[in-house]
């Protein structure tokens, strides 16, 4: 507990930090606590100096309006009325006007992109029904939204609460640029029957009796063990966290949904749990980072969303709207704003008529990868030389060698064998059946086998 002498001096550094504020950052600030006071006290204190800024931008957007004889505003080169281009980039774009890709995007992203996604997240996601969201913010692919939401959400020195399993680069992004301790629970059961609620619910608990405010990152389908929830855990997290809010703790949740929408079995649940969290308590900040990355098989134009469902008090919408100029204040101050072509042909390619028989058809050839694994990784002939986790989703699955260390098995498959796969700690390989062909999967667990002899010999 902090000494009295300890929280005056930082009730006085809070003063003078505070005084420093931009008057567009205190505006926002102003709207958000008159909604829900706690959403302003979960932001970091980047998230609450962040503002969009006026400037140039906003002066710009004016001149687009108003200026309809000369316009010399905007920081790019024109000619004949039309957007300047090299005829050496252009001719490589067909189909998209130069207007639509060699410009500036908005730093909000794409309007008309913004709210198609958002269309989409209803559709996908049946439990919010009746429920708000705000206006997704584009990012430049769902890495980039996560240390969005960690610069809007965590401060330094913050816990994290993260599986034992986990993506990698979340150390990157929330411990060594934003200084965030992360803290884990054991992901699955002993057994590999399912997720560990028991361990993820003690571990909320003991951060919330230390702290006034717990950070929570759910990830599904879960990188590295393709495993989302069933129904029924699905439902008991989103109780429990409902519930621990509702006591008085302030939880920030985000979803980490890259792999939406690959659910391969009939138990799963096919919703992001941010359809059950969004609007369920003041206490509870809801956020969902998704992207046309993987669920439409996009990943090198990298375009990725950052969306927020919250409860208040009084007008939700400035509420959404204020949190959507500080996200798109941040993305300003970073990256200025993703790309313009990218955002363009995703939105064209979901306003396609044959976009969701195109999606099927792509899903359709993941999940018969999906099977082929689950009808050979459990044969009896590998019985003594690996568990495996559950999995049910997304991109991957992870077995659980028994009897040798897996980066050497790693090393030893690449060398020799000339086969590639991830190992994760001392025991764990991940192997990424997305890019597999479903004739080599056999083939590569009997690989896999023969290492496991080499070494064990």
């Amino acid at each position: 507990m902090k000494s009295p002498a300890s929280v005056q001096i930082q009730g006085d550094k809070q003063k003078i930090w505070e005084k420093k504020m931009n008057q567009q950052a205190q505006k926002l600030n102003t709207i958000i606590k008159e909604t829900n006071p706690h959403i302003y006290d979960m932001l970091s204190e980047m998230g609450k100096h962040l503002f969009f800024p006026k400037g140039i931008l906003s002066q710009s957007a004016e001149a687009r309006e108003k200026a309809t004889r000369i316009n010399a505003t905007i920081g790019i080169a024109k000619e004949q009325g039309r957007v300047m281009g090299l005829s050496s980039v252009t001719r490589f774009v067909n189909g998209i006007d130069p207007d639509s890709f060699l410009t500036y995007a908005p730093s909000f992203g794409i309007p008309s992109l913004r709210q198609v996604w958002k269309n989409g997240l209803y559709k996908k996601n049946p439990s919010l029904k009746g429920k708000t969201a705000s206006l997704p913010v584009v990012t430049s692919g769902v890495t980039h939204a996560v240390s969005t939401f960690a610069d809007l959400w965590v401060n330094p020195g913050d816990t994290v609460l993260l599986p034992d399993m986990m993506w990698g680069n979340y150390n990157m992004t929330l411990s060594v640029r934003n200084r965030a301790k992360i803290v884990q629970y054991r992901t699955f059961l002993s057994d590999l029957s399912g997720l560990d609620l028991d361990a993820f619910e003690a571990a909320v608990t003991r951060q919330a009796a230390d702290s006034g405010k717990v950070i929570i990152i759910l990830n599904f389908p879960h990188n590295p063990s393709g495993y989302s929830p069933s129904r029924e855990e699905g439902q008991r997290v989103a109780e429990f966290l409902i519930h621990t809010a509702e006591k008085g703790t302030d939880l920030v949740v985000a979803c980490d949904d890259a792999y939406f929408g690959l659910f391969y079995e009939e138990e799963t649940l096919k919703e992001s749990l941010f359809s059950r969290l969004a609007g369920a308590s003041n206490h509870l900040a809801a956020v969902k980072l998704d992207g046309a990355t993987k669920e439409d098989y996009v990943w090198g134009l990298r375009t990725g969303f950052i969306t927020y469902g919250f409860a208040g008090d009084g007008n939700i919408d400035a509420l959404y709207n204020a949190l959507e100029r500080k996200t798109a204040g941040c993305i300003r101050g970073n990256i200025s704003n993703a790309s313009h072509l990218s955002q363009t042909i995703v939105l064209n390619s979901m306003e396609d008529a044959r976009y969701t028989e195109y999606k099927q058809e792509k899903f359709d050839l993941l999940k018969k990868r999906a099977s082929a694994i689950r009808n050979i990784v459990y044969n009896g002939a590998y019985r003594d030389a690996w568990d495996v986790y559950p999995f049910n989703s997304g991109y991957f699955m992870c077995i659980r060698l028994k009897n040798v260390n897996a980066e050497t098995l790693r090393v030893h498959l690449l060398d020799r064998y000339g086969t590639g796969l991830i190992s994760i700690g001392d025991r764990d390989l991940r192997i990424a059946f997305s890019c597999l062909e479903e004739d080599q999967v056999k083939e590569l667990f009997d690989i896999i086998l023969k290492g496991i002899n080499d070494l064990s010999r």
